[in-house]
């Protein structure tokens, strides 16, 4: 006769070895979720593209990273693309979105929490970067060029022009960027509602550098258009320091 004893001892082992198992797997999850919602604020961060306004460089839908980091050491410059906040009245009201199931608001929540999803993209806007502090920004020259501190700036390279129409900007303007502020400019000057478009708000089309989100610099998506983002700093290399 054999005995049923070290069956019923195997049986809570194996419950216990389950729920560490289980519990290794949660303390994995969580930790996981931390250093991406970590990596999200501090390093790196994903956004879509909702508009045309940086066509060639950017098009509808494509995802980009934006590095959070580096920008806190090295600043900005004249040609970066940024990722910002509206500084307030920039973007319309956006419209009440639908009661979705509560199911799918906890998911939301928890993918945009750990930086998978963009949901917030909409608050934000990208451009590029023309004029920093103190730069004396104008448009434009006999040749239709824009001026950054008395130096024409050829920007062909990147902007997405009417076919035979060469001039940088329709709207003309004659600013100095204050202390703490950039201009900032679509790559495509006919679609994008920038700088020039809100120089009648209270901060003059000018955008606080608190409010900027950080600097993109990959395409990850479509895979076809997997690629770094050019800044073009030969375009503004000529520019003479600033005041």
């Amino acid at each position: 006769m054999t005995s049923d004893a070290p069956a019923a001892t195997r049986r809570p082992q194996r419950r216990r070895g389950a729920l560490v198992f289980l519990r290794d797997v949660l303390v994995i999850i969580l930790i996981a979720a931390l250093v991406s919602f970590v990596v999200k604020t501090f390093v790196v961060r994903s956004f879509y593209i909702p508009s045309g306004s940086m066509e060639r460089t950017l098009l509808i839908n494509d995802r980009i990273l934006v590095d959070e980091l580096t920008p806190r050491w090295s600043g900005y410059d004249r040609g970066d693309v940024v990722v910002f906040r509206d500084p307030g009245g920039w973007l319309p009201p956006a419209p009440q979105r639908p009661a979705r199931p509560a199911m799918i608001e906890a998911v939301d929540w928890a993918l945009t929490f750990v930086g998978i999803s963009t949901t917030d993209a909409q608050d934000h806007l990208v451009k590029r970067v023309i004029g920093m502090p103190g730069d004396h920004v104008v448009c434009c020259n006999a040749l239709g060029q824009i001026t950054v501190n008395g130096s024409p700036i050829n920007e062909l390279s990147y902007l997405d022009l009417p076919q035979g129409d060469t001039a940088a900007s329709n709207t003309e303007f004659d600013v100095t960027v204050p202390a703490d502020r950039i201009w900032v400019m679509g790559d495509n000057r006919d679609r994008s509602q920038d700088s020039r478009a809100h120089q009648d708000l209270p901060g003059g089309g000018f955008v606080p550098l608190e409010d900027v989100v950080g600097r993109a610099f990959l395409t990850t998506w479509p895979l076809d258009r997997f690629g770094l983002i050019d800044t073009h700093d030969e375009v503004f290399r000529a520019v003479p320091e600033r005041e």
